[in-house]
């Protein structure tokens, strides 16, 4: 019986992985979006900051020299339990610093539904709401690009997600090339079908008359999925903005980065278990492919979980000498079926990267330590099954100071 349920599991697990391999093959083809329509759109820009006094300077300089009219814009540094200069480097750029204080409700999500309710009180409202991190960068086109989707009708727009210190080291590399697959193979095949985007937990924007309807509710580890879902279970499509370019900060280690990673995966879960079963019943219900593109993502995670319970299981079963007591479905195929498949996953990497345009050697041989970055999302999300309950937030701490300039110049 056992053995039966491994086999559907991996049937399943087959399923999934040819069902996304053939997604991503519409994102090979790229469109570009020309900007139709003036700026007309005004913006209240919220930078999430918990003690990022050492590079908010840098984003609050950035975004007051955005190429778009500076009286369509607002910046609010939302200083989030702050116990270091956040706040002061917030007024001394002239910006508003909002001062959240609650040891009780922490993380992102609680300070962003804070700071809407603060914005909602305010004399002056705004046409949209954009998010940040304390430590992006955005390019200086960023509102253009989302004043021409919102003037196309989208209420919920994603930016492309990059990097801007993938050269730091090789766990940095990893997350650069991870960023890209994502941005090409994941976001923009979705875009071209025109089903639903995912968002990113910066660079987002939001329609405020929907914001005011939906309210933000999103508390999770994971607010930007779990919002994402929100909006798909209600027949709102979060939309891709492949122009617009947002550049996050990656931690140096990897213990940093598994510790990040965990707080994905462990919030992950919590989402999976909320929104799945609703998801893939709506998406039955009212026949949309799109709710159930949705619940396949959100259980995601149950997926590599149970992978990589399931693969150590066999090669555990291998090791043992002794006859095997379980089947790998391998086993009933060709063995030329699984060198495809590990090909045609190793490919697509070396291919977005051809496709972005990257030219850096250094990234390209960066190729076979990701494969070590894959691998150890396994152990992550085993780990973070068992204390998916651990609702606490662990920040990332940001220290080195990068400019605009310096990210674009290394794109050249």
């Amino acid at each position: 019986m056992v053995n039966i349920l491994i086999i559907m599991f991996q049937v399943f697990l087959a399923f999934v992985g040819v069902y996304q391999f053939s997604i991503s093959l519409f994102g090979i083809i790229r469109k570009r979006k020309e900007l139709k329509h003036k700026p007309q759109k005004s913006f209240a820009v919220l930078v999430a900051a918990h003690n990022e006094e050492k590079v908010v300077g840098a984003l609050i300089d950035n975004l007051k020299n955005l190429d778009y009219p500076k009286e369509l814009y607002d910046i609010f540094v939302i200083c989030d339990n702050c116990t270091d200069g956040t706040a002061e480097i917030a007024r001394s750029y002239g910006v508003n610093a909002c001062e959240r204080h609650n040891q009780q409700l922490r993380g992102k999500g609680h300070a962003i539904e804070w700071m809407l309710k603060e914005l909602w009180a305010m004399p002056r409202q705004y046409d949209a709401i954009v998010m940040f991190d304390a430590d992006n960068l955005v390019n200086t086109d960023f509102l253009n690009h989302m004043n021409n989707d919102l003037c196309d009708g989208h209420q919920v727009i994603q930016a492309y997600l990059d990097t801007k210190n993938p050269e730091d080291s090789w766990v940095t590399a990893s997350y650069g090339i991870t960023y890209w697959y994502c941005n090409r193979l994941w976001q923009l095949s979705r875009k071209n079908l025109k089903m639903a985007n995912f968002l990113g937990g910066t660079g987002m924007c939001f329609e405020t008359n929907l914001m005011k309807e939906m309210g933000w509710g999103a508390t999770s580890l994971v607010e930007d999925l779990e919002f994402s879902m929100r909006c798909i279970k209600r027949g709102i499509h979060p939309v891709l903005n492949y122009e617009a370019k947002v550049y996050d900060e990656k931690p140096l280690t990897f213990k940093a980065s598994a510790r990040q990673r965990l707080r994905w995966m462990q919030g992950h879960f919590t989402v999976a278990r909320q929104y799945f079963f609703p998801l893939l019943w709506a998406s039955i219900k009212d026949r949309s492919f799109v709710k159930f593109d949705a619940a396949i993502y959100s259980a995601s995670v149950y997926n590599t979980f149970l992978g990589f319970v399931v693969t150590a299981m066999l090669w555990l079963d291998n090791l043992i000498p002794a006859d095997n007591v379980f089947t790998s479905i391998y086993y009933y195929m060709p063995w030329w079926i699984a060198g495809i498949v590990i090909s045609l996953t190793l490919v697509m990497f070396p291919l977005v990267m051809i496709l972005e345009g990257i030219k850096s050697r250094k990234m390209y041989a960066h190729l076979f330590s990701m494969i070590i970055f894959q691998l150890s999302w396994l152990p992550i999300t085993f780990y973070a099954f068992f204390t998916q309950n651990n609702k606490q937030w662990s920040h990332t701490q940001h220290t080195r100071v990068i400019r605009l300039e310096e990210v674009q110049s290394k794109q050249v």
